[in-house]
């Protein structure tokens, strides 16, 4: 497993663009596929984008053109780029990780909250 740590959330106005980061520890991060979800209060966690090792995203309707996901393995790091962002987008988010092809996310990190005003 890998070790993750959030950071770069904070309080933007609507319209405003964030940069979140994952530092992950471990020699072996540029094998994980990795995911960055989101939850809001009295809501389900939510996927919003994922890499795969070699660089191969996807993104949740939510994030769609608004929202870039992207890694450098050389420094054990994936960002997600917010851009336009709105008061929906509210919330606790979290980095995760899952080893090579597996579907199940082993590692996830404390999470950093973003709040968006109207």
């Amino acid at each position: 497993q890998v070790q993750l740590v959030e950071s770069g959330g904070g309080m933007v106005q609507a319209g405003g663009s964030l940069r979140l980061s994952c530092a992950a520890s471990g020699r072996t991060f540029s094998s994980y596929r990795m995911g960055w979800f989101r939850q809001a209060p009295g809501k389900e966690r939510e996927l919003i984008a994922t890499i795969t090792w070699s660089g191969i995203t996807y993104y949740a309707n939510s994030a769609k053109g608004r929202f870039t996901i992207s890694r450098d393995n050389a420094k054990n790091t994936v960002y997600l780029e917010m851009n336009n962002l709105k008061p929906e987008d509210t919330a606790l988010y979290y980095c995760a990780a899952a080893p090579g092809i597996s579907t199940s996310w082993s590692s996830w990190g404390q999470g950093t909250q973003v709040t968006v005003s109207s």
